[in-house]
């Protein structure tokens, strides 16, 4: 049975676009839910002359999305924006292992590891070392989400593993609380028929939904699962 679930995420609105209403359902059976951003999502804006602004405004709205949904307070890493991949990897790892050990989850969501955003590459990369087997191991269970408009574009990606969920959870009930916590990130979306538009978005989950014989739902990659 899950109880704590810690989500990896490379930016802030990830965590919503990846797994949100799958969020939404499991903290209403009453299990805690920890989020930890690796970048500020905003640094690598380049030419903006209010990043600062900027980078405390992405802050803010994850705070505000954490509290809506009555998840625990984000944690946020100083790694650069989209320059994930020019750190060491033991680096983000170590940064990963920190809070699983104050938080101590036994799920973890994180990205795709063909996910075009190299940041979300990295966050897979770190995620599956922080969590090797141990015998003392907290993590049993490790689950990748998709992000509209970059899990998508691995077609464009020759000899890369496609997304191929076989993890579906149902979000009926959520789908439209996604969408009001999506709402808090407007300045990430984008007008149809962007995929990261909020029809974009509504029209994954259903797409998921009919995969499963259900109205709407999310869809994971199981990495790890321990009963």
């Amino acid at each position: 049975m899950i109880k704590k679930i810690l989500v990896v995420a490379a930016h802030p609105d990830d965590e919503v676009l990846g797994c949100g209403a799958t969020l939404l359902r499991f903290k209403k059976q009453g299990c805690k839910i920890k989020v930890i951003f690796l970048t500020d999502g905003e640094s690598s804006r380049l030419g903006a002359k209010n990043l600062d602004e900027l980078v405390s405004k992405r802050k803010k709205n994850a705070e505000q999305v954490s509290n809506k949904a009555k998840f625990h307070l984000p944690v946020f890493g100083k790694f650069k924006d989209n320059q994930l991949d020019k750190e060491p990897l033991l680096h983000v790892t170590q940064f990963i292992e920190k809070e699983i050990m104050k938080f101590k989850p036994d799920t973890i969501f994180t990205h795709f590891e063909n996910d075009l955003n190299v940041d979300h590459q990295k966050a897979f990369n770190a995620v599956n070392i922080a969590c090797r087997p141990l015998s003392k191991s907290f993590v049993k269970n490790i689950y990748c989400f998709e992000i509209p408009s970059n899990t998508n574009l691995i077609l464009t990606r020759k000899n890369k593993k496609l997304y191929n969920p076989n993890f579906f959870v149902d979000i009926n009930n959520f789908i439209n609380k996604k969408i009001s916590l999506l709402k808090i990130y407007k300045s990430e979306l984008r007008k149809w028929p962007h995929t990261r538009s909020l029809k974009g978005i509504k029209n994954l989950a259903e797409y998921r939904g009919s995969q499963v014989g259900l109205k709407f739902a999310e869809a994971f990659i199981t990495i790890r699962e321990i009963y």
